[in-house]
């Protein structure tokens, strides 16, 4: 496909038979940036205040359901904010229905032990009943 002027020009127009690697390179690097943006979004990112527990830590799912509850009795299904009354039909969205999940319930410190139960109540009245408590791990305790 190369084409000739002259006799003598053939190092200058002819074909190159090497595999171009920069723009590979240059898609990974886009791609690991892309990735290293997205990974800390897929967290949750509600604030609570948690209290701390001396506990060994269970082994966490791979993609745990958490269940937030902030000092102002506020309640958060991952990011998103549910009421009581919404909860267990956004708990069946997310679990498909499936009510054998562990729902892992995130409380502020400051709230109510009133209120905790009533969220709690909600869940088994959804048909949840494996409810794990999450709170901060204290290093060095006994």
């Amino acid at each position: 496909m190369g084409m000739h002027l002259k006799e003598g020009a053939e190092d200058d127009l002819s074909e190159a038979h090497e595999i171009n690697v920069t723009p590979f390179i240059d898609v990974m690097l886009v791609l690991l940036i892309i990735f290293m943006v997205a990974a800390p979004l897929a967290t949750v990112d509600i604030k609570l205040d948690l209290p701390a527990s001396t506990a060994k830590p269970a082994p966490r799912p791979d993609q745990p359901i958490y269940l937030s509850i902030k000092e102002d009795n506020s309640l958060f299904l991952g990011n998103e904010e549910v009421t009581l009354a919404t909860m267990g039909g956004a708990l069946d969205v997310q679990t498909k229905g499936d009510k054998d999940h562990t729902v892992f319930v995130r409380g502020d410190t400051a709230l109510e032990y009133g209120h905790l139960m009533e969220v709690m109540d909600g869940l088994r009245a959804a048909g949840y009943l494996k409810i794990g408590l999450v709170g901060l791990e204290t290093v060095g305790a006994p």
